[in-house]
């Protein structure tokens, strides 16, 4: 199937999950099972089995060290891509919508093992029982009955996830200003799932904690600034809390080296150096005059 035109008069559907939201994601995944373990839709979907019928996952990630240690989850289901190769290979048995929902048709998939090795997001699965590929369909026979969003939405926590229904330039112009990313960008696929604070998953955080020396008594610093600096330049910030600690975010896996200048007004300064293969604690940054 030939790739797509970007379309920026039709409105579509689009999926945007916060991964700072996305603790609760299985809540997403039992409301899917919940809508398609043993139901059949005809022209839609068939029968989701119980075992092996993950449409939706959750993978979590833990960051750090003690004491800075965090975690985030990434939801995962089909990304309803619009230049999908699963719609290259499957021919007439995967039906893009004019909405930009992906249908696998259960009859005319049968026996199409291939349309499952086609994705690569990894986001169909196999049912062994009937012998069909399927996908989270975006809940598209609610949508078609009145249904405002798909069951995940309600859900899961207000703000983890959203569904709305817009034009490719209004998602566009949407995911720049909210800096809402893709899964794999590299590949083209052009994916109608979006991700906001994906950098939570993919990117690590540099941390520690100010302290400073006052009449012989250490004690933590509050609002020290704290810059991080590579080759001269500076590339991130953060400011101590009342515990004296800083976390400065979004910083990409295996970068470095780094410099981290913690400086106080009438405390001093303190320096420290980093290589970022992961998230990192440095300790205690102690300034001095």
């Amino acid at each position: 199937m030939p790739e797509q035109p970007e379309d920026s008069t039709t409105p579509k559907w689009n999926l945007i999950i916060d991964v700072a939201k996305s603790a609760h994601g299985n809540n997403a995944i039992l409301a899917a099972k919940d809508e398609y373990v043993g139901n059949d839709y005809p022209g839609y979907s068939a029968p989701i089995p119980e075992k092996g019928g993950d449409i939706f996952t959750l993978t979590r990630k833990v960051r750090g060290e003690t004491p800075m240690v965090d975690a985030a989850y990434l939801l995962k289901t089909c990304n309803h891509c619009d230049a999908g190769p699963c719609q290259k290979v499957g021919g007439d048995a995967v039906k893009k919508r004019p909405d930009g929902i992906t249908i696998i048709d259960p009859v005319k998939a049968k026996g199409r093992k291939d349309i499952v090795k086609a994705c690569p997001h990894g986001a169909i699965i196999w049912n062994e029982e009937l012998e069909i590929p399927q996908i989270w369909t975006f809940d598209a026979h609610l949508l078609d009955q009145g249904w405002p969003h798909p069951r995940c939405v309600d859900a899961c926590p207000p703000g983890a996830i959203e569904a709305v229904k817009i034009t490719d330039a209004e998602m566009k112009k949407r995911a720049e200003a909210e800096g809402l990313e893709i899964l794999k960008p590299e590949i083209g696929t052009k994916p109608r799932v979006y991700y906001k604070n994906l950098y939570r998953f993919t990117t690590c955080f540099i941390g520690g904690t100010v302290i400073a020396a006052t009449d012989g008594v250490e004690d933590c610093v509050e609002g020290a600034e704290v810059l991080l600096m590579k080759a001269g330049d500076v590339v991130g910030s953060a400011t101590s809390n009342e515990f004296g600690e800083f976390k400065i975010d979004n910083v990409d896996p295996g970068s470095g080296p780094y410099t981290i200048e913690a400086r106080h007004k009438g405390l001093g300064t303190a320096t420290a150096e980093a290589d970022v293969g992961d998230s990192v604690y440095l300790g205690t940054l102690a300034l001095t005059q």
